[in-house]
This record gives C-alpha cells, sequence and structure tokens, in this order.
C-alpha cells in the first residue's frame, strides 16, 4: 500500500491480549471508512517474553492483521511509548488504535495508563481507545509469567557467585597492599557490572548489588566481621553504592539486549541483501527457488521444503546442512493448482506451512516453512519478503525466456521471408535465361551455326549448374536449421579434396589461373568429405565471382598443430575491413563486388562457417598482400589405424 498517495494513515497496536482481535478489526474498519493506510505495530522490550500461549496469540492477532490489509512492523526498545510515538511520527500517522485494561488506576504508586503517556508525548496524533477486557482476567497470569521469569536459573546463580568471590579476592589484595576503601568499593561496583553482561537474569543484578554492600561491610568496614557501622557516613556510602550497581546493572542489561537486537537486525539485513544480490545474478528458476530456501534456512533455522511445477511437480526440503528430494504431496500441489497469483493464503500440512511463489496470476511453486516454533511476526515478515523476491526474480526470468523464444521465432520467420523473397528474385535470372535459350532453340531448328550452338548451350550448362549448387546449398541451410546435419566423418586426403573441387568447377572458371601447391607429406583430415568439398566450391565460386579474369586462385592444404587448414587465396580487389564480418552473414550480400552476392542469395559463405564450426574448426577471411583475400579453414588431423 503506497502510504504517500493516503491522507490517512492508521496504527494500530498489537498484543498477546485475547482482544486484541477486536482491537484490529475495529482499526480495520476505521481505515476502510477512511480509506487510509493501515499499519499494525508490535513493539519488543527486554521483559516481553511471553509463554507459548501468548506467542501464538501474537501471531494469529498479527496474521489478523495482515489477512485485514495491514502491514505488519516490529520494533525493539524498553520503552513502549517512545516506541510508537517514533514510529507514528516517522511513518506521518495520523490515527492510533490502542487497546485499554478496564483495570482501575491505583491511587498511590500507580503507574500512568499507556494511553495517557501517548498523548503526552504525541499531541498532534489522535488516540482512539479499544477497552480490553480480557487484561482483569489475565492479571494472576501475568504476574505467574513474570514471577516464573524473575527466578534465576542455577548458571545465572553460580556465575554471580563467581563473580561475588573474585571482586572479594580482589579486595583483600587491595587490602593487604594498603588501597583505600574507595577501590575496594569501585571493585565490588565492577562486578555488578561484569555479572550483568554474563548472566540472562535481572534479580541476578539486584542480589549481585545487595551481596557486594554486605560482604564490603562485613570483611572491610570496621568492625570487621561485623555488620555494625560506627560512622554515620558509611551508611551514606552504602546507599550511594547500592543504587550506583543497581543501575549499572540495569544498563547493562539494556546495552545488553539492544546489542542482541541489533546483532539480530544485522544478520537479516545482510540475509537480504545477500539473497537479493543471488537472485539477481541465477537465470534458471529452479535454482532461484534454491536460493530463496537457502536463504529462509539462514534466516530461520528451520527446514525449509520446495515444490517446484514448472514441467514435472517436484519437492525438496533443505535444511541447515544438506538437502534432499521428497515425495510431492498432491494436497500441496492441489492448493497450488487453486491459487490466483500473489494470494496471501497459507496451507499447513504435516507440520509445514506452505507459502505460494506467485506473482500476478502466475504461479510458480511454494516454499514451506516448519512449524516446529512459531515464527515472530518481523521473521514471518522478512520470509514473506524473500519469497517475494524469490517470485519477482522468477517471473523475470521466464519473461526473459519468453522474449527470447519471441525473438527466435521472429528471427526465423525474417529468415523464411529473406529466403523467399531472395528466391524469388535470384532464380528469375538463371531460369529466364534457360527459357529463353530453350525457346530459341525450338524455334531455330537448323538455323543456327555450330559455334553458336555451342555457345547457348554453355549457357544453359552453366545456368543449370548454378541453380544445383543453389539447390545444395539451400537443402544444406535447412538440415542445419533444423538441426538434421549429421556428419559422416571419415578419413580423407586434403590433396583429394582440393582436387575434386577443381573438377567440379564451372566452364567460367577457364578464364582464370588456378595453383594447387602441394605439401611434402600426405595431410590426413577427419571431416565429411561431400560438406568440405561443398565448402571448398563454395570459396572456390566466391574467388571466381569477385575477381577479374585472369587472376591467380590458389588452392592449398598445411597442418597447424591438431588442425590442417585449407586456404582459397586470390588477387583481385579484397575485401574492406568493415567488410570482414559481415560476409559470413546469411542473406548478406553487399553492395559491391566484394560481398558473396551477384546472382546469389548470399548463403555459401554462412552455410561454409555453420559446416566448418560443425566440424570444431573455424572459418576465417585476412588480406592477401599485396592485394586479394585468403579464405581459410580449419578441420581436424586424421590418424592412420592398423584397422583403416
Amino acid at each position: 500500500m503506497d502510504i504517500s498517495n493516503k491522507r490517512e494513515h492508521i496504527l494500530v497496536c498489537l498484543s498477546a491480549s485475547p482482544s486484541n482481535v477486536r482491537v484490529v478489526e475495529a482499526a480495520s474498519k476505521m481505515a476502510e471508512a477512511f480509506d487510509a493506510s493501515f499499519t499494525a505495530l508490535f513493539v519488543s522490550t527486554p521483559d516481553s517474553d511471553m509463554s507459548d500461549a501468548d506467542k501464538n496469540r501474537l501471531q494469529s492477532n498479527c496474521a489478523l492483521a495482515e489477512s485485514l490489509g495491514a502491514t505488519v512492523a516490529t520494533v525493539y526498545g524498553d520503552d513502549v511509548v517512545f516506541q510508537i510515538a517514533e514510529y507514528a511520527r516517522l511513518s506521518r500517522v495520523t490515527k492510533v488504535i490502542i487497546g485499554r485494561s478496564s483495570v482501575k488506576r491505583r491511587i498511590f504508586g500507580g503507574k500512568q495508563p499507556l494511553t495517557e503517556k501517548l498523548n503526552a508525548i504525541a499531541p498532534d496524533i489522535e488516540v482512539h481507545i479499544i477497552p480490553d477486557n480480557a487484561s482483569e482476567t489475565k492479571y494472576t497470569e501475568k504476574n505467574k509469567n513474570f514471577i516464573k521469569k524473575l527466578l534465576p536459573t542455577p548458571k545465572d546463580v553460580l556465575i554471580t557467585v563467581l563473580i561475588l568471590g573474585v571482586a572479594t579476592g580482589i579486595g583483600m589484595l587491595f587490602s593487604r597492599w594498603g588501597l583505600t576503601e574507595t577501590n575496594i568499593i569501585t571493585v565490588y561496583v565492577l562486578s555488578v557490572l561484569i555479572t550483568a553482561l554474563f548472566t540472562q537474569n535481572y534479580l541476578c543484578n539486584v542480589i549481585g548489588s545487595i551481596a557486594s554492600v554486605l560482604v564490603f561491610n562485613l570483611l572491610f568496614v570496621e568492625p570487621l566481621y561485623s555488620l555494625r557501622v560506627n560512622d554515620v557516613g558509611t551508611y551514606v556510602t552504602f546507599a550511594v553504592t547500592l543504587i550506583a550497581s543497581l543501575i549499572t546493572g540495569t544498563l547493562a542489561n539494556r546495552l545488553q539486549y539492544v546489542a542482541k537486537q541489533s546483532a539480530q537486525s544485522a544478520y537479516r539485513t545482510k540475509v537480504l541483501f545477500d539473497t537479493n544480490r543471488l537472485l539477481q545474478r541465477q537465470q534458471e528458476a529452479d535454482k532461484l527457488l534454491e536460493i530463496a530456501a537457502k536463504q529462509l534456512v539462514a534466516l530461520t533455522d528451520r527446514d525449509v521444503t520446495v515444490y517446484s511445477i514448472k514441467n514435472t511437480p517436484s519437492c525438496k526440503v533443505f535444511s541447515s546442512n544438506n538437502q534432499s528430494d521428497v515425495e510431492v504431496s498432491d494436497e500441496v500441489l492441489n492448493w497450488l493448482s487453486s491459487q490466483k497469483g500473489s494470494s496471501s493464503e497459507e496451507l499447513t500440512v504435516n507440520g509445514v506451512t506452505y507459502t505460494a511463489v506467485a506473482i500476478a496470476d502466475r504461479v510458480y511453486g511454494a516454499v514451506g516453512i516448519g512449524t516446529e516454533k512459531p515464527l515472530e511476526s518481523l521473521e514471518k515478515s522478512i520470509a514473506h519478503s524473500v519469497i517475494g523476491e524469490c517470485a519477482l526474480a522468477i517471473d523475470n526470468v521466464r519473461n526473459s525466456e519468453e522474449k527470447e523464444a519471441a525473438n527466435v521465432k521472429a528471427r526465423q520467420e525474417r529468415l523464411r521471408a529473406d529466403m523467399l523473397r531472395a528466391i524469388s528474385h535470384d532464380l528469375r535470372t538463371p531460369l529466364t535465361a534457360i527459357a529463353g535459350n530453350a525457346d530459341y532453340l525450338l524455334n531455330t531448328v537448323g538455323k543456327v551455326d555450330e559455334s553458336a550452338l555451342k555457345q547457348i548451350y554453355g549457357d544453359i550448362y552453366d545456368d543449370s549448374m548454378w541453380l544445383y549448387a543453389l539447390v545444395e546449398n539451400l537443402l544444406s541451410v535447412t538440415r542445419l536449421e533444423d538441426g538434421k546435419l549429421k556428419l559422416n566423418v571419415k578419413c580423407e586426403l586434403a590433396d583429394e579434396l582440393i582436387e575434386e573441387t577443381l573438377r567440379h568447377l564451372t566452364r567460367r572458371s577457364s578464364d582464370y589461373l588456378f595453383e594447387t601447391p602441394h605439401s611434402n607429406k600426405p595431410l590426413l583430415v577427419r571431416a565429411d568429405a561431400k560438406l568440405i568439398l561443398q565448402v571448398l566450391i563454395n570459396l572456390v565460386d566466391n574467388a571466381v565471382k569477385y575477381t577479374p579474369k585472369g587472376s591467380t586462385i590458389t588452392i592449398s592444404a598445411a597442418q597447424e598443430g591438431e588442425m590442417v587448414r585449407f586456404f582459397v587465396a586470390d588477387n583481385g580487389n579484397g575485401i574492406a575491413d568493415n567488410l570482414k564480418d559481415k560476409v559470413f552473414e546469411m542473406f548478406y550480400t553487399g553492395d559491391s563486388s566484394v560481398a558473396d552476392g551477384r546472382r546469389s542469395l548470399g548463403l555459401g559463405l554462412a552455410l561454409c562457417k555453420s559446416i566448418v564450426t560443425a566440424h570444431g574448426g573455424e572459418l576465417t577471411v585476412r588480406d592477401n598482400i599485396p592485394h586479394g583475400s585468403v579464405f581459410s579453414f580449419t578441420v581436424p588431423v586424421g590418424e592412420v589405424t592398423v584397422n583403416e
């Protein structure tokens, strides 16, 4: 809920009281009536330890507030009124809804009611009071809990006695060394402070303070080993020492509580920061769920169960030290199928409370947290934040995958459109020439001399061979696009592949000089001979197309480590540097004679690159000094075995 867009902001105070349900419901109705922002606040104090029943009621009240549209927040401090007032001020709260006990205030020694203190601290905020009648019935129970909490544990008693004994020993040494009583009193005050730091019970501080004064009087004040005091000023010293000890112990306890809460808040902040960073790095939906689960294990110290429903439903349980696959629950899957995205509903099955990982109308899975002990309201809020962050990250990944799939489909459609356009345009010329020559021959039977017939037959043959090469390239491209191109790899002689290439050259190649220098030793390659032959023919055909008649074209091969490199070099006009990468793109024909164009679909070099890559090699182009171009590609070296 966007608070900045609301004129009213209503804050309801949460507690473990049974009647707090009525307070929350009243606040919800008021927020709905005023169209206001709605926040539920719980103040955790050092002495707010509750019984299991109280904790369960508090969790129930928090869940109720969330279901009614409230944002649940938890703050820490020893002054409840101040924390409420400060939170209200920072959050721009306009109305505070609070429950008040119907127990009458005592005239003497009575404690000022919380509502009166809140009015005094924050007079600009409206305070609405809902009577809390349950406080009377819970008074005895609170007293019992307070008495139970007040009793120290044996461990705390032992620590208190030990620290007091050490302080007494140090006092004995100070007395023997002739130090004044002031120094000894300081040691006992220090012992009270240390007791407060190492014990969890406030009563230990009180006992330690009183015992320190009594032991000091007994052992170090004349008359020794007697609790009598001859000097009236000593009583003042005792009183000041006792008060100082009590204040010191109280402050130490509060400091310990604040330090604990600060460390806990810092840890939770770190977990949230790490979660955000890890989710941003990962691009797999299932891995995102695992990251969220592991972070929730670190945050809650409970086992976390994850359901993924991307393809086949799966279930994993993550703990602090391992993870394991478990059987999928039909009850959880049926519940997930009924979710409508980002629902606040929860499902509890076999001691695990599940929350859907969903956003908008998409449900990606579920995350379940063990309920062996209830989560604190803040822990639950953070857990929901982690799950929501995970859902958003998965949604982004799925959107990226869908966008990429759409781009691939668009590229494929564009490829088909370009192919159809290029075929319809470029096939027209050779087909028109063939049809025209055939028609001319039909209409001039016996009227054309032999030299003219030879020229016409040659033109028909050249155009037919061009169409044959084009069809071969188209079929190979189709197999590559469909993933059906199978390599029939065998050991072949490089020189034989080059000689076979020369035998497939068209009649136009007679106007060029071909050089085929042989290597000193036979070179074997492991390749599909038909496909490598197609690569060589395409490269030589390009050289013939884009170099002047009479140019020299060199076809050679040489071994480079574990590869054999084939070269097709010409001394034509060369290729500009900015076009060297583009010539390998499908359907690129360029605007000049250096591209794979001129009565061509622009498939040749793109097909060559795909075939060479399928063999584990690479196809490159560079300048031929002083002028021209050199196309080269690599294929693996072949080895002759005994069986061969």
